[in-house]
């Protein structure tokens, strides 16, 4: 198998060395920064991360400079443009475009500078809307994406493809992980752009301090979704570095999901607010279940360790910590 000018083949090691040179591309979202303190904790001292001021993931000179100079080991790509129901619905062109971006530049150039090993973060939004399930990772591409989320979705399926495809030609190690929703501290609570758990925080804490007598959170409340703390993600990041090495893409969840009524039930909790909870059914619902079948993750040995009930606790107490 010949490789296209400028990709070097480098062989699959065996296993990830954490001694080497490891760049994690979006060390301050959510994910990066958990992946980064995941990785600080198991002894890694050579690790790259940089800023969106000092390297632009969209711009392709940039990011290309970048691997020239630096030559990255390992590369883990956590970048990617994030956000809820609303912030997709109503940016679909900027979702769709940065997404491409991010993932096109990144890989090219980790297969262009002899990158032993990239990790690709997609998202469960990649399956099909009403697919079975739990969604098994061969259900991609089988049916029609949640339209609230498919700008979202397509781009990190086209990341999925992207890795295969530069694994078929040129022999390049890239795996994709497919994370549930993801919670943790570090998360944004803007509540117009944020995902659902982190919305619901910031609204009942508000609405605690405020007195208020009701919560209205958005849609039926009948939707159900399985969340997965990030710390537990960045341990599965860095097992799967270890121990995957497969073209396939490979689900991480936690394999248990509850309705979006269980789940703000289980915030007003944490947050101690004692008022009613009302549902907007005129607010979109979204994908009506989403739970991830993580039978081929659990097969090699994995498992989430961070309960839900534990998880929240913790991450509203991080929130409440903060400044204004």
């Amino acid at each position: 198998m010949t490789p296209a000018i400028g990709c070097l083949i480098v062989m699959s090691d065996t296993g990830f060395d954490r001694n080497a040179r490891i760049f994690v591309a979006g060390h301050r979202g959510l994910v990066g920064s958990a992946i980064v303190r995941r990785l600080q904790a198991d002894g890694a001292r050579r690790l790259l991360v940089r800023s969106r001021n000092e390297l632009d993931l969209c711009n392709q000179a940039a990011v290309r400079k970048f691997f020239a100079e630096e030559r990255p080991d390992y590369v883990i790509l956590a970048a990617a443009k994030v956000g809820g129901i609303l912030a997709n619905d109503s940016m679909p062109a900027e979702f769709l475009r940065e997404n491409l971006e991010i993932q096109t530049h990144v890989i090219h150039a980790a297969c262009q500078n002899g990158v032993r090993k990239l990790c690709f973060l997609g998202s469960s939004c990649i399956y099909p809307r009403l697919a079975a399930q739990p969604m098994r990772e061969d259900s991609l591409l089988t049916g029609a994406l949640e339209p609230t989320n498919e700008w979202y979705a397509i781009a990190k399926i086209a990341g999925i493809k992207m890795c295969q495809a530069y694994r078929r030609q040129y022999s390049f190690n890239a795996i994709s992980l497919m994370p549930t929703n993801l919670y943790g501290p570090g998360d944004n609570f803007d509540p117009s752009t944020s995902h659902v758990l982190p919305a619901m925080i910031r609204r009942f804490h508000e609405a605690k301090i405020r007195g208020d007598s009701e919560v209205t959170i958005w849609g039926t409340g009948t939707p159900r979704r399985e969340f997965l703390h990030v710390d537990d993600l960045a341990d599965a990041v860095v097992f799967l570095m270890d121990r995957y090495d497969q073209a396939e893409p490979i689900n991480v969840g936690v394999g248990l999901d509850i309705s979006i009524s269980e789940l703000a039930q289980k915030i007003a909790g944490a947050v101690g607010f004692e008022g009613r909870i009302r549902t907007d059914p005129t607010r979109p619902d979204g994908t009506p279940r989403k739970l991830l079948d993580v039978g081929r993750l659990s097969a090699l040995g994995w498992r989430a360790r961070i309960g839900l009930d534990q998880g929240i606790k913790e991450v509203y107490k991080w929130f409440a910590a903060q400044p204004g």
